[in-house]
């Protein structure tokens, strides 16, 4: 008989991929790896079973080397999931980011098309692997190690994609970046929130209950499927069903392309003189009412007109009772969209407590070489690989794209998008900017944030993994 489990269970951090609980500050160099499995599901299973045991968790902290694996719905069903399993799973993974449908949500147009993507979108990526380190040798001696038993596997490398973390952790537009992140209620270790959240496991980890007091489950394997019990019985459903999805969650891929100069060459001609010379405060401030935080990371809503060294990791603020009509902080500035925080609702504590179910972990990197000068285009390609973990991607990941980024009536406005993410066309954006007595309503905006490549991918907890590994072996 399966076992019989509690409805409140314990967090089991040796059972979680370490992603969920640290972003590996300390291991500033990472490389990313797509790969597509051998047309042999034997072969797939073995590369994935030598892996099981290396990955990551949550436990302890690895100081020289960190890895990661993630799995699309497509390298499910090549390692042979059974059908009726991989039916378990949302929608959204199955479909997969690329999809006409998922393109019309996440606003994925004209040069975001995912016909014009680098990866992901005609491309049959099956695993995502993350690799870590403390330094360039590092990483390059466990990479070539990785690559090695890809190639006995017969593997494919599809791409491998550099990742970097700057030491002042300014992202390429030149703001603090990683300010606001949730704390995960059960891996959270600091006493001190700093204004950040800490929200219910079940927003994160598939298995627990989220903020609305309702489990967030995952995937299930029937146990017929399952002989060894390698996996737990599924809590609150029934006994037939074994849990796949317990410890994991879903990883959204974004591979941003951030057009710096084009950005503040905008901005430039948008606030000059009117003798034609520049005015560089005039341009900071703009763009920090775009960005709603100053480049040192201070709030704007705090400090309104010029920056402040002083506010640059303040993160405990609100909108609804210091500034509600945006003077301060731009109803459509970038931070206020993704996470309005108490501005919606009939009162701030249910506004807020709307905005968390909405809220996503954000594990991405910086690429590309920094600018010499923001206002002279390189031709080189730089910009963000987003990386979020949600329990469930419409809810959260697509929510916040479709409904607060790119939504053109968000917070009352009208025919306006998020000004830095946002879809906008060719030079046909605008953004409002509320002041007394009158509004500022700069217009010419156009896309400063291309897709190149993106994916939606399950990170299973490591006893998942074991299973998904096993699953070419004799029953």
């Amino acid at each position: 008989m399966p076992e019989i489990e509690p409805h409140d269970l314990p967090i089991e951090r040796h059972d979680i991929q370490g992603l969920l609980a640290s972003g590996y500050g300390h291991l500033p160099c990472a490389r990313y790896l797509l790969v597509r499995f051998p047309d042999d599901p034997a072969a797939a299973c073995r590369w994935l079973g030598g892996l099981a045991s290396e990955v990551t968790n949550a436990a302890k902290k690895e100081e020289v080397c960190s890895i990661n694996v993630a799995l699309t719905y497509g390298g499910l069903e090549r390692l042979g999931l059974a059908p009726s399993a991989l039916a378990t799973f949302p929608r959204a993974f199955r479909e997969g980011i690329a999809t006409e449908h998922r393109s019309r949500i996440l606003g994925d147009r004209g040069d975001s098309d995912p016909a014009t993507w680098q990866w992901g979108g005609k491309d049959d990526i099956d695993v995502l692997l993350l690799v870590f380190a403390d330094d360039e040798l590092t990483l390059a001696r466990e990479l070539e190690r990785r690559r090695r038993e890809l190639a006995e596997s017969r593997a494919c490398e599809v791409k491998e994609l550099r990742a970097e973390r700057q030491p002042d952790n300014h992202e390429h537009f030149g703001f603090a970046d990683g300010l606001s992140q949730p704390e995960i209620e059960g891996l959270a270790t600091s006493t001190s929130t700093n204004g950040a959240s800490r929200l219910k496991t079940g927003e994160f980890i598939l298995g627990f209950p989220d903020e609305s007091g309702f489990r967030a489950d995952g995937p299930t394997v029937e146990l017929a499927d399952d002989p060894m019990l390698r996996l737990r019985a599924a809590p609150s459903r029934p006994a037939r069903l074994r849990d796949l999805g317990r410890n994991g969650t879903y990883l959204v891929f974004r591979q941003l392309a951030q057009h710096v100069a084009a950005l503040w060459k905008f901005l430039d001609d948008v606030t000059r003189r009117a003798d034609g010379s520049a005015d560089p405060l005039a341009r900071d401030r703009l763009a920090a009412k775009l960005v709603g935080r100053w480049k040192s990371g201070a709030p704007v809503v705090k400090s309104p007109d010029r920056d402040n060294e002083l506010l640059r990791d303040d993160n405990e603020f609100g909108y609804r009772a210091t500034d509600a009509r945006g003077l301060a902080c731009p109803l459509g500035a970038h931070i206020r969209r993704s996470n309005p925080r108490d501005s919606f609702g009939p009162d701030a504590e249910s506004g807020l407590r709307s905005a968390n179910r909405h809220r996503l972990l954000r594990r991405g990197r910086m690429y590309g070489a920094r600018i010499a000068d923001p206002l002279i285009e390189d031709s080189v390609e730089r910009g963000l690989h987003f990386i979020s973990l949600n329990s469930d991607i419409e809810r959260q990941f697509e929510f916040v794209q479709q409904t607060w980024i790119g939504n053109p009536v968000f917070g009352g406005l009208t025919g306006e998008v998020d000004p830095l993410v946002g879809h906008t066309g060719k030079g046909d954006g605008f953004v409002s900017i509320p002041a007394e007595p009158f509004r500022l309503r700069v217009h010419g905006l156009r896309r400063f944030v291309t897709v190149r490549g993106g994916g939606y991918f399950f990170l299973p907890g490591i006893r998942a993994l074991n299973y998904l590994a096993a699953l070419a072996s004799p029953r």
